[in-house]
């Protein structure tokens, strides 16, 4: 365990109750239980709801990946969640975000031409709803005049996940 975390830290397989989960989680996250997924198991139901969620936003949306990816770094920035940034910057690149815009995700909107109007749509909507909460209408507009109703709600549902994933992260004082 890192000794700033506030919780504990279950070590995947010294809980036989927690088999099956962990087993569902190794195959969701690509095999290893990170540090995330270890202070969650401290609440099985949470773990078990938060993966299921979690899954759900990461790998079962119609979302291009690289609008996801972006509006999670945004998250990440905004709320000072250093693991998250970190964590998903891979998922980023894979995406086929430049590593450009990766950084400039940090000064948004700093270099807002760097951007498709598509990102820059994505990443206004984070900024939005991380710092303000409401989402203006003028820019609601904007995203229901590029995305169909499916695309609005799998965008939206995923700036408020990865604002639960980094305000949990903080909270915890979970980092790599």
């Amino acid at each position: 365990m890192a000794s700033s975390t506030h919780v504990p830290l279950v070590e995947p397989g010294t809980r036989p109750e927690l088999a099956e989960l962990e087993n569902t989680i190794r195959a969701e996250r690509g095999g290893e239980i990170a540090v995330l997924y270890q202070a969650l198991l401290n609440s099985p139901s949470i773990a078990s709801g938060w993966e299921k969620m979690l899954t759900a936003v990461r790998n079962r949306t119609s979302l291009p990946a690289d609008l996801r990816e972006l509006v999670i770094l945004r998250v990440a920035v905004i709320n000072r969640a250093s693991f998250e940034f970190e964590a998903h910057a891979p998922h980023a690149r894979s995406a086929g975000v430049s590593e450009e815009k990766i950084e400039a995700v940090r000064s948004w909107p700093d270099q807002r031409d760097l951007f498709t109007s598509d990102e820059q749509l994505s990443l206004d909507l984070a900024d939005a709803m991380t710092r303000d909460i409401e989402v203006p209408e003028a820019l609601m507009q904007k995203l229901r005049a590029r995305f169909d109703a499916r695309g609005v709600v799998e965008m939206v549902a995923t700036v408020a996940a990865y604002n639960m994933v980094s305000r949990f992260l903080v909270a915890l004082n979970i980092v790599h």
